[in-house]
């Protein structure tokens, strides 16, 4: 039984165990708390805390999710001792001549592990949307900005530790005294769902919000289940389909499925990835999938060591106000759930779904609604032309910046920019908190050489990213003369003009040859005596066929001209 207590002023969770003792410090912190100009610095923390306790003969680690940071140990007491307090001791004082190092170590990482875009087309650029961007604030984070974040957030009364195995007398933490740090808000950049957005990658990627619980978890399992059989057993589209539930706050999970795929795989796997999602929903879940699932979530709560397993599980939920109920209560929810249960969690998420589909993809025939490309607002401003780009301008007013293009418009406002990122060269890169942005160029607009400066002051100085130098500045390419543009729209009024003569003609065959056809169909349906030839129906019918094939590839072809 899982019993609550104080450690040095520190929320406990302790369990008896049997074991080399195990131990956790849970910290309320996460990628979603971090301003994008920030981004990353609470993996930062977490990394130089680690640092001074080196190479361990026991296992040790940390980690950093979207809401808490993680370090935890096994080992005798002594050892688990040792390494919570080294921790808490480089948390007070990190050691901040290893900074250029673990950021390279970080940024190594980063690579190696690639950034989902879901997050940010669901979030935006704010809160759990911070998540889709990557770790751009390292570069300009300092020794300064640390100690203000680990004296803000890695305090005593935000979080939770965690020991199975006895309370060893002499373990001292000695964190500092500081706030609550409140969950981030959940925020929303989709004006509707189920949506869609294409993606270069050519990966299949889907993401629902569901009520939080023991539902939401197993259905994650199912999905992960019937994705992997329907896409890599049956079809072999797809070499690691899987899918995964992460609690974001007291009430929400997020249940999220992927799958990736080769180029000549791409509809393929979109296809059998919506197949599974849209099965699901009309609740054509196949039994034996479901008690598989069950029986292996079920199956966790019957080891004799239960208890100390779920205890991560216990402090993340006391950490944002969900107290643990216990392991016998957690296991009679999973066994209660039901197939129907299964299909209601189903129709959930599908109802609040984010599908990514490859780049030259869609999903709106299968009832996901295109995500939002443009703002619905435009600026006014003074407007500049592109040197690149005949028909789009860059305009720059007192309340924000517009891109405008011959498909829409992209519009970041002041009062809602929350990075701004600045290259040496004077180039600037702009995101709203709706995770729109816009690329400001100096070399690709005709634009004076005051524009930038005047728009720096127009964002606040917290908002700005610093970015190292580049190795090329774009530059325009020749842009096409008036000249040269009515030259090419001439061929086009040309082309235009005979397609409408081929296109009455052929119609006209058409049309006559569908009377003749139709007329002689019917003779030979409803006159036995009929003097018309079977052979002679089918040849009519074979010119209806050829000339209303040309009739249609022209017209189709005059509404691209």
């Amino acid at each position: 039984m899982i019993r609550q207590t104080e450690v040095d002023g520190v929320r406990t969770l302790v369990v008896p165990y049997s074991g080399p003792m195990r131990a956790g410090l849970a910290f309320r912190v996460g990628f979603a708390d971090e301003p994008l100009p920030r981004r990353g610095i609470t993996h930062l923390v977490e990394h130089l805390a680690l640092h001074r306790h080196g190479q361990v003969d026991h296992h040790a680690n940390a980690s950093t999710s979207l809401t808490t940071t993680h370090f935890f140990t096994s080992g005798t007491p002594a050892e688990v001792v040792a390494y919570l307090t080294a921790v808490c001791e480089s948390l007070a004082n990190l050691p901040m001549d290893r900074l250029p190092v673990e950021k390279s170590v970080l940024r190594t990482e980063e690579a190696g592990r690639g950034i989902s875009s879901l997050p940010m087309w669901r979030h935006g650029a704010i809160g759990y949307g911070t998540a889709g961007y990557p770790e751009w604030g390292l570069d300009a984070l300092g020794p300064d900005d640390l100690r203000h974040w680990v004296a803000t957030r890695f305090t005593r009364e935000n979080v939770v530790l965690w020991i199975a195995g006895d309370v060893p007398p002499d373990l001292r933490l000695g964190l500092p005294s500081g706030p609550v740090n409140p969950m981030p808000t959940l925020t929303s950049a989709l004006p509707t769902t189920p949506a869609f957005y294409a993606e270069s990658g050519g990966n299949v990627a889907f993401s629902g919000l569901v009520r939080r619980g023991p539902r939401a978890e197993l259905f994650a399992d199912l999905l992960e289940r019937v994705l992997f059989r329907a896409l890599r057993h049956e079809d072999g589209n797809s070499y690691s389909p899987s899918a995964v539930a992460m609690a974001l706050d007291t009430e929400l999970t997020q249940v999220m499925g992927f799958a990736d795929a080769l180029p000549e795989k791409q509809a393929a796997v979109l296809g059998g990835f919506v197949d599974v999602l849209a099965a699901l929903r009309v609740g054509r879940i196949d039994e034996a999938d479901f008690a598989a699932v069950r029986t292996k979530a079920l199956a966790a709560f019957d080891r004799p060591d239960a208890e100390a397993d779920f205890l991560p599980r216990a402090a993340g939920g006391l950490l944002i106000g969900r107290p643990w109920s216990g392991v016998t209560e957690l296991r009679e929810e999973f066994a209660a759930i039901t197939v129907q249960d299964m299909q209601a969690v189903a129709q959930e998420a599908m109802s609040t779904g984010l599908l990514q589909v490859p780049e030259g993809l869609a999903a709106d025939w299968a009832g996901f609604a295109q995500a939002p490309l443009f703002s619905t607002m435009a600026v006014h401003g003074n407007s500049h032309a592109s040197r690149q780009h005949k028909g789009r301008s860059l305009v720059l007013g007192g309340e924000g910046v517009s891109l405008v293009t011959g498909d829409g418009t992209v519009t970041v406002m002041f009062r809602d920019c929350v990075a701004m990122r600045c290259w040496p060269d004077g180039a600037r890169q702009l995101f709203g908190a709706d995770g729109f942005n816009i690329s400001v160029e100096p070399t690709m607009y005709e634009m004076p050489p005051t524009a930038i400066g005047w728009l720096d002051a127009q964002v606040r100085p917290e908002a700005r990213i610093p970015m190292p130098a580049r190795a090329s500045v774009p530059q325009p390419t020749s842009q096409p003369t008036a000249q040269s543009v009515a030259a090419v729209a001439a061929p086009r009024r040309t082309r235009s003009v005979i397609n409408r003569i081929g296109m009455v003609l052929f119609g006209l065959a058409a049309a006559f040859f569908v009377l003749l056809a139709v007329f002689g169909t019917a003779s030979l349906a409803t006159d036995a005596q009929s003097d018309l030839e079977p052979d002679g129906v089918i040849i009519l019918w074979v010119l209806v066929a050829a000339t209303a094939g040309p009739f249609a590839l022209l017209y189709f072809r005059g509404r691209r001209v």
